[in-house]
């Protein structure tokens, strides 16, 4: 039995900019935008969820012997 996976935040992204860029256009029906409102909200929310789930292995990576650390990435901006 193949299970559900669900979609990657980047896919979420991507989708939830339609739907903003849908309801911005003005020409959805009212029923249309409000469907397209309640997708965008359950998009928004999973964005969330995955975003605290990525912050949360971050903090477990960046533990060091017990004692959060704050590690500095180098300037990118200066390559």
């Amino acid at each position: 039995m193949a299970t559900k996976k669900a979609p990657a935040f980047e896919e979420n992204l991507s989708a939830l900019e339609s739907i903003v860029e849908q309801l911005e256009s003005g020409q959805l029906s009212l029923d249309d935008a409000l469907k397209a409102f309640e997708q965008g909200i359950k998009l928004t929310r999973e964005c969330q969820e995955s975003l605290a789930a990525a912050e949360q292995k971050v903090q477990i990576l960046l533990n060091k012997h017990g004692e959060p650390t704050l590690e500095t990435l180098p300037d990118q901006a200066t390559e």
